[in-house]
This record gives structure tokens, sequence and C-alpha cells, in this order.
């Protein structure tokens, strides 16, 4: 497993603070950044599995800033270098980072610690049901074990 074509690792600042600390998350200058359409937090249960979906306009930024989660990418962009790879991530404080996604790309993602898992998404666009698609954990096109069990 190594990296898809497009999709950005970027690290992130945790600026400690003894009344609480700083996590950032994103600035318009920022590589990765495509707009913004929205920004929303989803938590994820320990060992939920969350997924198989697939954006074709919007443009994915997650970050984990409570809790860990595996992420785990598959390239269905047929015309790409990287067509048929899998990439696994996991984000948490102490792998502090934003995961860019691009559209065409099919994400999955799984809780891994014991309490909250929570993400942000800063999207590129506001949610249209119509430009996403999705796919069940067991399917034809994506064979990820993890995920078959």
């Amino acid at each position: 497993m190594g990296f898809i074509k497009e999709v950005l690792l970027t690290p992130l600042k945790i600026i400690e603070n003894p009344a609480g600390n700083i996590l950032h998350a994103m600035k318009a200058s920022d590589q990765g950044y495509a707009g913004f359409g929205e920004a929303y937090f989803s938590s994820v249960n320990y060992a939920a599995i969350k997924g198989w979906k697939k954006h074709t306009k919007m443009t994915l930024n997650l970050v984990v800033p409570q809790g860990a989660i595996l992420f785990v990418l598959f390239d269905g962009r047929e015309e790409s270098e990287t067509y048929g790879k899998i990439m696994e991530v996991e984000l948490s404080q102490k792998n502090y980072q934003r995961l860019t996604v691009p559209p065409g790309i099919w994400v999955a993602f799984s809780g891994r610690s014991d309490g909250t898992n929570l993400l942000l998404n800063i999207a590129s666009i506001q949610h249209d049901p119509s430009e996403a698609e999705n796919l069940p954990l067991r399917n034809n096109l994506i064979n990820y074990s993890l995920f078959q069990q």
C-alpha cells in the first residue's frame, strides 16, 4: 500500500497551552484548499466502519482532533496512474495531519480508540447527495480484507 495520486497528507500544528490546546485545521492559503462549501464533524464509534463513499465533485479535507481514525482510500479513477491502489492512514493527535481527498477516490474509515473518535471535514462544496456514490463494505470493486470480515 502506498500513496494515491493527488491525495495529500499535510502535517498540522498543535499549540500547547495550559488552559487547553489549539489544533490547527486549515487556512485558505493551504495546499489542498479547494474552496469552502461546509464544515462538519462526524463521530465514529470504536471498531465501527463507515463507508465506502466516493464524491464526484467534492474535495474532502479530513482532520481528527480527538481519538484515532483509520482511513482507507481506493483510487477509483480509471484515468489515474494509481487506479486500483489502496492507501491507509491513521490520524490522531499523535499523527496530527490533514488528509485531502480529491473527487473520484473511495473512502471508508473506522474508529480506532475507546471513547470519542471525532473527524472534521472541511468540504469544498455543500452537501449534495446527487454527487456521491456509496458501496457496501463487501463489494466486487474494492478488495480490502479488514472490511471483508
